[in-house]
């Protein structure tokens, strides 16, 4: 299974810790596309040398690569939310989840969204369950 991970990078990076638990346990059930997304350090080193046009592009071809698209939506994202709305136009299974101890309030747009299966947790053990449960729904068809 290949995952898209996403969640708020310019303006998020309060939350690497979280990301790079959670990227940790998807990569549990598949590979992470987007597996940098824990870590400043590559972040750094890889992605600010590229242009946003160069980010962007690739960005759009891991979605339309991805199996599935999991979000961390605790802090919100312009980016995160055009990636979300490609990968419903794309038919790609989404999962969204929000800290229940955030002071922000989930966007509408995400929260109301027929295409998005929304939810919130307070702790990693929650989390696991929760994403397990989403992924053993959406395992791939593939024919060897």
């Amino acid at each position: 299974m290949k995952i898209y991970f996403c969640a708020s990078i310019r303006g998020g990076r309060q939350l690497a810790d979280r990301y790079e638990k959670m990227i940790q346990l998807l990569q549990e059930h598949g590979e992470v596309l987007t597996e940098h997304l824990g870590s400043n350090e590559i972040i750094e080193r890889k992605d600010r040398v590229l242009s946003d046009k160069q980010i962007h592009d690739r960005d759009m071809e891991w979605v339309r690569e991805a199996d599935v698209l999991v979000a961390e939506v605790s802090v919100a994202s312009l980016g995160v939310g055009y990636e979300i709305g490609r990968a419903i136009e794309w038919g790609k299974p989404v999962l969204c989840l929000f800290h229940k101890e955030s002071e922000l309030t989930l966007s509408a747009m995400i929260a109301g969204s027929e295409g998005v299966e929304n939810h919130s947790y307070r702790s990693l053990e929650e989390m696991s369950e929760i994403l397990s449960g989403f992924l053993k729904g959406h395992v791939p068809d593939r024919i060897s």
